[in-house]
């Protein structure tokens, strides 16, 4: 008896790696449904991002199989919402990385201080809270008067949410703390106003913001930029992607336009890495060479 043990876990284990095969097949059967009804394209996106959102969805969903998931997303523009909500990238708060910030007060306004009109883009702005904090230290340094801020993603949704410039009041404490780690220069206090449940931006932060659908995946450039702001959105990313959107951002900017990445991103595997030269490496602040 006991020399069929190793027989029958070698077949189960089969037998899962057949389950997984299949479950992944289906997963990308799931997403390239998406991207024909719908247009979006999540194909070079992480699998392994890709596969824990769409888990998630199918465990929440209460259908049988991903391949009803896929039935009903062509089906169903509800539900689609709640996927493409599931694939944003909404991981966000205001000052997040304080050091970066300092970076960019320290090494990057002063050289934009001196341009006529400066255009800045947030890249995958998520739910708001970087591209309101960059305002606020705009603000700060005498520049948001005269500098343009393009806040995208490809989620309307949430590009809805960020519009409304409204947060939890339970976060507050935590952007405080975040906001003076970065070189506040004044109450954090004095850029909202607060009730028992929310605390919501005042609008002179927004005077100077568009927030629009941008996809990074599928759509072009649309403005000459001083300033790219993509921060942990690449991460997300399989390393083709990324270097096409990496050269989406390039042919954004002129020469001595800067590029600001995530912790974890770099340009060291990128075709593009030799157009750029390091700010500040360790905050992943670059500026484009002239050519």
């Amino acid at each position: 008896m006991i020399r069929f043990i190793p027989i029958i876990a070698g077949r189960l284990k089969k037998r899962q790696e057949e389950i997984l095969e299949s479950q992944d097949i289906e997963i990308r059967l799931l997403i390239d449904a998406i991207f024909r009804k719908y247009g979006y394209d999540f194909r070079n996106y992480s699998q392994a991002h890709i596969k824990r959102r769409i888990l998630n969805r199918f465990q929440l969903s209460g259908l049988n199989t991903i391949s009803e998931m896929t039935h009903k997303v062509l089906y169903d523009s509800d539900f689609v919402d709640k996927i493409l909500l599931d694939l944003s990238i909404t991981v966000t708060e205001m000052f997040r990385d304080p050091t970066f910030y300092k970076a960019v007060r320290q090494s990057v306004l002063p050289i934009l201080r001196s341009a006529p009109f400066v255009k800045i883009w947030h890249a995958g702005c998520a739910s708001g809270e970087e591209v309101y904090s960059m305002a606020i230290m705009l603000k700060e340094e005498g520049l948001l008067h005269k500098t343009q801020i393009y806040a995208t993603d490809f989620n309307p949704v949430i590009i809805k949410y960020a519009r409304k410039a409204e947060y939890p009041i339970s976060r507050i404490k935590e952007f405080t703390i975040s906001y003076q780690k970065a070189g506040g220069t004044r109450s954090f206090s004095d850029y909202y106003t607060a009730d028992h449940k929310s605390a919501k931006l005042n609008d002179n932060l927004k005077q100077n913001i568009v927030f629009d659908n941008h996809n990074l995946v599928t759509d072009s450039v649309f403005a000459e930029i001083n300033l790219v702001v993509c921060r942990n959105v690449l991460i997300y990313f399989d390393r083709q992607l990324q270097d096409k959107v990496i050269g989406l951002f390039m042919d954004s900017m002129p020469g001595g336009g800067f590029l600001c990445l995530g912790s974890k991103e770099t340009l060291q595997f990128s075709t593009h890495n030799e157009s750029f030269e390091p700010v500040v490496e360790h905050e992943r602040v670059y500026i484009k060479k002239y050519s």
